[in-house]
């Protein structure tokens, strides 16, 4: 078994290193969007990948061999899955917000009224895509999308390439994950239910003290209004929260990769 010549080796070095970018961009919510065309996506995991070589170390480099075109395939596809992981699970804070944005949708009404959201061409609620957007402008207010360059480098210090382990050898945490992103999401969504209780109540006393009153009719407006209300002061909450998420989530999704050694 022969190894490859250098310019080849360092061109197949380079294709697995672009395959774990597109991985990468193609499972981050911030380059999923319709919005966002796939050959511009393809471009720029072509110009990341050109300007992360340069940091490679010789360290990282392996010495690949190649037997045909299953083993070179079987690397291939190891380096997607490990870019498509990834972007998934670090991108939870992200998926919280919005999963929170149905959620105080739900609670306060809005979600009768669907509209059609043009990132992702489908329908959602007002308050899913008011999260899911303050979520996306503050990713790259926080230089998310930089922090996630530097993870797919360390990466390559953790997770070497030309390895042929198609399969992580531990647990990929997939319960832990959703467990986090409920939680996430709840705590998120809890001012609202706690001022919609808080209000029914109200409303319930209101119903005894004037029978007269249409209830119904006044409830509406006044849940509307309580709901404005709690959302211009949980929402920066909700992002400072988030933002104290994202590095550490980052950081699980390394040890997650590590599993791929």
């Amino acid at each position: 078994m022969n190894g490859l010549q250098i310019p080849t080796q360092l061109l197949i070095i380079y294709l697995l290193v672009h395959l774990r970018y597109i991985g990468l961009i193609f499972s981050s919510p911030v380059f999923t969007a319709a919005m966002a065309p796939a050959p511009f996506r393809y471009i720029f995991a072509v110009m990341l990948t050109a300007s992360s070589i340069a940091v490679i170390n010789t360290d990282m480099i392996p010495t690949i061999y190649l037997d045909g075109v299953m083993t070179l395939g079987a690397l291939a596809v190891r380096e997607l899955f490990i870019g498509l992981a990834l972007g998934f699970i670090s991108a939870l804070p992200l998926y919280a917000l919005q999963v929170a944005g149905e959620l105080t949708g739900t609670a306060t009404g809005f979600s009768m009224a669907q509209v059609m959201d043009p990132s992702s061409q489908t329908q959602t609620s007002i308050f899913g895509q008011l999260y899911f957007l303050m979520a996306i402008w503050m990713y790259f207010h926080w230089n998310g999308h930089l922090i996630m360059v530097r993870a797919l480098v360390e990466s390559l210090k953790l997770v070497k390439l030309g390895q042929i382990n198609f399969l992580p050898s531990g647990d990929l945490s997939i319960g832990k994950w959703l467990q986090e992103l409920f939680i996430l999401a709840v705590r998120m969504t809890i001012p609202f239910y706690c001022a919609l209780v808080l209000s029914d109540i109200g409303l319930g006393f209101l119903a005894r003290t004037v029978p007269q009153m249409n209830i119904f009719v006044v409830g509406l407006p006044v849940k509307v209004m309580l709901g404005f209300m709690v959302l211009a002061v949980a929402l920066p909450l909700a992002m400072d929260f988030i933002f104290t998420k994202f590095e550490h989530w980052i950081e699980f999704a390394l040890a997650v990769l590590f599993n791929w050694k």
